[in-house]
């Protein structure tokens, strides 16, 4: 499979090293930055630079690929999704942008290709999760999802690093956020919510944030009581980031918020993945609760992979993997939930959803 991506930070870069390593791929990666395609390993890819916020230029690249992946920022996307219809190609993105993924939606509509948004970790492997745990009850009650990218040794006030998209983290702390509640669905104010809870003897705290549901409201509504999904970090972050966007009213200043964070929030790949799903409802009469835990913890290596890295990459790839092989629709607008969980663990990027180290990134095949 012929596969390009667009975006070559550090989800696209490891969404190319895994592709490569997999074999049966022939991988793409374009981006403007040439320093972004200096820092991936060449060894398997094809490296091109190109004007991305150019829609010209994105069709041209895009043609004569079988898949289109946009690793890009989410305001970005759209773009990537015309050219990859015009194209003829499969499209996949990582977004958790609501509007942007109706925007793909919009585009899919009568698509003779694939439309795939919401790959990734959240939105993406947490909805298949929970869609699987779901599909075991009689009668649903309520679906929790909760999902944090934290650092193993915080260091600072708000005990976080920078682990992904900036712009992705902010869009996800200033929209609303879709639930459903007694039935109905609902937007839920970010940042609110807040709980607490203990796993393995840490503490950690639990706020609404935007985007990580996927389509997961329209897939169970009229099926569950209760739906949401809830960042996870360690406690007191939230506290922090209410002041800033509230109080400061930095939710009106992205961009100023933006430049504060990554001048003063350093990034690092010592860092942990925490997915729990709680799924409760009837079965054969009786009120029963299944929850689905995973730990991914990033490599200590220089050249290892982030948890948040490999868990995000790992769930596009999936994806990618059960659509060459014919498991998932092959046309059309797809949600993340119709894939089953046991395929995608299946896959040969499954591995990275088992607890445990992401040692170091896959050996590039020859």
């Amino acid at each position: 499979m012929r596969v390009i991506i667009f975006g070559a930070g550090a989800i696209g870069a490891a969404i190319a090293e895994m592709l490569a390593a997999a074999g049966g791929y022939r991988v793409t990666v374009v981006d403007r930055d040439s320093a972004a395609l200096a820092r991936l390993r060449p060894r398997g890819l094809e490296l091109r630079q190109v004007d991305v916020a150019d829609r010209a230029s994105l069709l041209d690249a895009a043609r004569g690929h079988d898949a289109v992946v946009s690793a890009l920022p989410f305001f970005l996307n759209r773009a990537v999704a015309e050219a990859a219809l015009k194209a003829k190609a499969h499209y996949l993105d990582l977004t958790e942008d609501v509007a942007t993924t109706r925007a793909v939606r919009r585009l899919a509509d009568g698509a003779s290709r694939a439309f795939i948004p919401q790959c990734g970790l959240a939105p993406g492997f947490v909805g298949i999760a929970a869609h699987a745990l779901a599909q075991r009850f009689d009668r649903l009650r309520d679906v929790r999802m909760r999902v944090g990218a934290l650092p193993r040794n915080p260091t600072n006030a708000l005990k976080y690093n920078l682990t992904w998209s900036t712009d992705g983290l902010i869009n996800e702390y200033c929209n609303p956020c879709e639930a459903i509640r007694h039935g109905r669905l609902v937007e839920l104010a970010p940042l609110e919510g807040l709980e607490r809870f203990s796993l393995d003897g840490v503490e950690y705290e639990a706020f609404n944030t935007s985007g990580g549901l996927g389509t997961l409201c329209e897939t169970l509504a009229g099926k569950v009581e209760t739906l949401d999904y809830k960042t996870v970090r360690y406690p007191g972050h939230r506290d922090i980031m209410k002041v800033l966007l509230d109080d400061l009213r930095l939710s009106e200043r992205r961009q100023l918020l933006k430049e504060v964070l990554e001048s003063a929030v350093p990034s690092t790949r010592q860092d942990v993945v925490l997915v729990f799903v709680a799924v409760s409802g009837w079965r054969e009469g009786r009120l029963v609760e299944e929850s689905f835990v995973r730990k991914i913890y990033g490599g200590e290596a220089r050249e290892a992979f982030s948890a948040i890295q490999a868990a995000t990459a790992a769930g596009l790839c999936a994806m990618l993997e059960l659509l060459a092989a014919g498991k998932i629709p092959q046309q059309g607008f797809v949600r993340q939930e119709e894939a089953r969980l046991e395929d995608v663990l299946a896959t040969r990027f499954g591995a990275a959803f088992a607890d445990g180290e992401v040692r170091s990134r896959p050996r590039m095949a020859a």
